[in-house]
């Protein structure tokens, strides 16, 4: 049986552990990783703060330095998950038009 995400995040899955997240599909050719750096007290909850975020290509006869495409730091768990969907759409837009060419 396939392992199938509880939490989809604009279509795509979402997958977390601990202080790291992985969003997207491993069979499409990009996932982001994400890794939560700090976090802040607010209102008695721990909310994330700097939270890291790489494109990653899933080809894995690439080295792991290799496979980094583009990273940055965001401010805020949601900052970070939607810099991460926009990263995701266009890096799979991207793939398509190579694609077909």
């Amino acid at each position: 049986m396939a392992f199938e995400p509880k939490l989809k995040y604009k279509g795509k899955p979402l997958v977390r552990s601990k202080n790291e997240m992985y969003y997207g599909d491993f069979s499409d050719p990009w996932v982001v990783f994400m890794q939560i750096l700090s976090t802040k007290q607010e209102n008695g909850d721990e909310l994330p703060d700097k939270v890291m975020v790489m494109l990653l290509s899933t080809d894995t006869t690439l080295a792991p330095k290799d496979r980094i495409a583009k990273q940055s730091v965001k401010n805020g768990l949601y900052n970070a998950l939607d810099f991460a969907a926009i990263l995701l759409e266009r890096a799979l837009a991207d793939e398509k038009k190579v694609a077909k060419a």
